[in-house]
């Protein structure tokens, strides 16, 4: 763990480098948690391209009151806008996107399968590595890290601290990729999250919620033990 927290610490640092991170971030899904999410990373200084499910005019409005300053788009404008982006709609809608369309682009996925909403998906359900590996599966050519997807749109907005803020809360990602999970776990530093490396994206089944309306919060060292925990038991 102190190495771990040794090679993010130097990674933060070198973060202050333009060269290292372009700050542009794609967020496909504009709805609650993916304005959230826009507001955040403007805030953070990012530069923000939003899509809906069809013509960018159908949401400039929605992006115009709820994340000022970010850019409507179509989702094959937020592809070309960035490298990381943000995968936000419904689960039981990620299929309608074609398997190509994320190709070498870092996919966050902030999605959690839950059945009532997204009705019963036995392809989902049966997920031992977790859903984000189905994900991955539709989208074979994008590099899916597992992240975002712990908390409720208002608890992240809520909870966002500084660095070094005693009561930063944590936020894992997981993902087979490990360039793009540190890049991932430097936009969640920006973001106002202490991150944590959750391991392969197989691991991500242990960063889904159990669907309770307030999601629990971490410290990095509490979401770990909890990760280990749970890995260790699959």
């Amino acid at each position: 763990m102190a190495a771990a927290a040794t090679a993010f610490a130097e990674d933060v640092a070198s973060a202050a480098n333009p060269e290292v991170d372009d700050l542009r971030l794609g967020i496909v899904g504009a709805g609650k948690f993916g304005t959230t999410v826009a507001r955040a990373a403007i805030a953070a200084g990012y530069d923000v391209a939003i899509s809906g499910s069809g013509p960018a005019d159908d949401i400039a409005l929605t992006v115009d009151v709820l994340a000022a300053g970010a850019h409507a788009a179509t989702t094959d404008e937020v592809v070309r806008h960035a490298d990381i982006i943000v995968l936000a709609v419904p689960t039981h809608r990620f299929r309608e996107l074609p398997g190509d369309q994320f190709a070498g682009k870092i996919l966050i996925d902030a999605m959690n399968y839950w059945q009532p909403v997204d009705g019963d998906d036995p392809e989902l359900t049966a997920a031992l590595g977790g859903t984000s590996t189905i994900v991955q599966g539709h989208f074979p050519t994008a590099r899916v890290v597992k992240s975002l997807n712990q908390l409720g749109y208002h608890q992240l907005e809520e909870t966002q601290r500084p660095m070094g803020e005693p009561d930063r809360i944590a936020i894992g990602a997981a993902g087979d990729d490990r360039l793009a999970v540190r890049r991932v776990m430097r936009l969640l530093d920006r973001l106002g999250f202490d991150p944590v490396d959750a391991g392969p994206l197989k691991n991500g089944s242990a960063l889904e919620p159990d669907g309770s309306p307030i999601a629990a919060t971490y410290s990095a060292e509490q979401l770990s033990e909890l990760v280990s925990l749970r890995t260790a038991r699959n």
